[in-house]
Parts: structure tokens; C-alpha cells; sequence
């Protein structure tokens, strides 16, 4: 089974937001075991991420479209041992050592999110790309 895990600053508290998470895991849990890690701030962030190398979701990474974000993430999982590491910033977003840090820098839109919504975004493009991965008629 593929692997997931997403740290992102800031809690989870709207009940909206759980229960549509909630859904996107249900969707996935066939595939991907997706794990949720909560920082309290920008430093414990860098804590939680230690030395591992990650994908950051940063405004100004590379913008794709859903084919080409599926193509990329299925080669991710095999290139690197089926787990990938995202990570969603602060309002200030990441320092620049932690960006050098990471292998992929990824923008989900130019558009700036708060980070609940791009939990949601992040899990639903990763349910859409394993579904455009199977052929699946759910992107159309």
C-alpha cells in the first residue's frame, strides 16, 4: 500500500472541513494510507519534516494540470519507495533552507489559500489522480 503523509501548520477544527477530509481518506484508504500530522508553528514544522525530503506546496512551484499531476505522483511513488511527504506552510510560507529542502516544489493555484483549503485541495487532486491513473471516468 502507497503511503501519504501531509504536515501542514495550524489545526483541523471545522467540522465541515473533518468530514470532507474524511471522505477524500475513505476514497483513498483502498491505495493510500493518508496521514494527517498537525505543526503548532513554523518551527515545529522543520522539526517534523527532520532531514526527510518532501514536496512543498508553494505558490510559486510548478503548476500542473490533473494528467500531468497524476503522471508525476504515480512516478513519485515508484521512484521513491511508495511514500511521499507533503508539506503545507504558514501564512508566512517556508524559509528558503527548508525549501532547498524539498525535491518538488508544487502549486496548487498562483491563488493564495488558507491552509484548511489546501488540505482539502491537496486530498482531493490525490483522489483525482489516482482515479485518472485507473482510467476511472471521475476527472471527466
Amino acid at each position: 500500500m502507497l503511503k501519504v503523509k501531509v504536515i501542514a501548520t495550524g489545526k483541523c477544527k471545522e467540522a465541515w472541513l473533518q468530514e470532507a477530509l474524511a471522505e477524500y481518506e475513505k476514497r483513498l484508504s483502498k491505495r493510500v494510507e493518508l496521514v494527517w500530522v498537525e505543526a503548532k508553528n513554523d518551527a515545529h514544522l522543520t522539526e517534523l519534516i527532520g532531514k526527510d525530503p518532501f514536496i512543498a506546496l508553494d505558490p510559486k512551484g510548478e503548476l500542473l494540470d490533473s494528467p500531468a499531476l497524476s503522471d508525476k505522483l504515480m512516478r513519485l511513488f515508484a521512484e521513491r519507495g511508495s511514500r511521499l511527504t507533503f508539506a503545507i506552510g504558514g501564512p508566512e510560507g517556508f524559509s528558503e533552507t527548508l525549501l532547498r529542502q524539498a525535491f518538488w516544489r508544487w502549486s496548487l493555484s498562483p491563488l493564495t489559500f488558507t491552509h484548511q483549503a489546501a488540505r482539502l485541495i491537496l486530498a482531493e487532486q490525490l483522489y483525482r489522480s489516482f482515479e485518472i491513473d485507473r482510467g476511472s471516468p471521475y476527472h471527466k
